[in-house]
């Protein structure tokens, strides 16, 4: 364990990490916009190619690449996770006594929801929020997985990943306060479903409920009840660090939820229409028979992705 808390949390490049625009990969704002242009012009020619040439219908084959990419989101998500709860623990023992002397926070879970004013990107925390930050790139392949596979292209997909890299951006740009929490949420999240995700790849059985969907739920409903801590924190206690992009990705967030309870929407109304047309349709034949199609369809119904 020492062990692992050493390379985790106490690495001299881990501990010395400071954003810089000249030192750190992918920090300017000119590389931000220039791979979300190029993410989403890549995304919709290829989808507007294979729809010209390819019928809907058609699947082109990936073999197992779906799979390892799915693996390796997973397992570094787990180690995000496990990173930043080390760095977290270690920079509430080296800091508190900047945090008697600005009055601003005065318990670790304060400081989880609110940075004290002045707050730099520097430091363990920091460090696992950039490499946060980098995987989120590893994300960005999975459309063109759904793309190649199913054909499919939404808006709400492009929108959510895009933005999803932009506000990692944010949080180390300006030291935004939210953010340990936020990557330890998404890294738990991310770990399980892309764990998930691996295990039906490999032709293991699938959830009979929309496994992927209600992850998503828990983590919207977490970070909607974290937002009103942090606005709390910042009126009560005189101020938290890095409100402004706070506040552009409170609203990003809001966007994002509010097409997020749209699909949420979309897919019980069109899972109940499924069952309703079941249920006329097995009302003429046997009751076993009935049971049996009823257990039959109930996993496939239910197991709807979300890309």
């Amino acid at each position: 364990m020492q062990s692992l808390k050493y390379w985790l949390a106490e690495h001299p490049s881990i501990v010395n990490f400071r954003w810089s625009h000249t030192q750190s990969f992918g920090s300017t704002w000119s590389f931000l916009f220039a791979a979300i242009a190029v993410y989403i012009v890549a995304v919709i020619t290829l989808h507007s190619f294979l729809s010209l040439i390819l019928s809907k219908s058609r699947r082109i084959p990936l073999g197992p690449i779906p799979a390892i990419h799915s693996l390796c989101v997973s397992l570094i998500s787990a180690v995000i996770f496990v990173g930043i709860l080390y760095s977290a623990a270690a920079e509430i023992r080296d800091t508190r006594w900047f945090w008697r002397r600005t009055k601003t926070i005065s318990t670790p879970f304060q400081w989880f929801l609110c940075f004290p004013l002045g707050t730099r990107p520097s430091g363990r925390v920091f460090f696992w929020s950039y490499v946060f930050y980098l995987s989120r790139f590893l994300h960005l392949f999975r459309t063109f997985f759904t793309i190649l596979r199913h054909r499919k292209l939404t808006f709400f997909h492009l929108f959510n990943q895009s933005i999803l890299l932009w506000m990692s951006f944010l949080w180390l740009e300006f030291s935004q306060s939210f953010q340990v929490l936020a990557i330890l949420l998404a890294t738990l999240l991310y770990s399980v479903v892309y764990g998930y995700r691996f295990w039906t790849a490999i032709g293991l059985p699938s959830a009979c409920f929309p496994f992927v969907v209600n992850c998503q739920v828990v983590l919207l409903a977490c970070n909607l009840i974290s937002h009103f801590g942090v606005i709390f924190l910042h009126f009560l206690k005189g101020g938290c660090n890095g409100m402004g992009a706070w506040g552009f990705n409170s609203v990003l967030n809001g966007v994002i939820l509010i097409l997020f309870l749209n699909f949420y929407v979309k897919m019980h109304l069109r899972k109940k229409n499924v069952e309703d047309i079941d249920g006329n349709s097995n009302s003429s034949s046997s009751a076993s028979s009935s049971s049996s199609s009823s257990s039959a369809h109930g996993c496939s119904r239910s197991d709807i992705k979300f890309e």
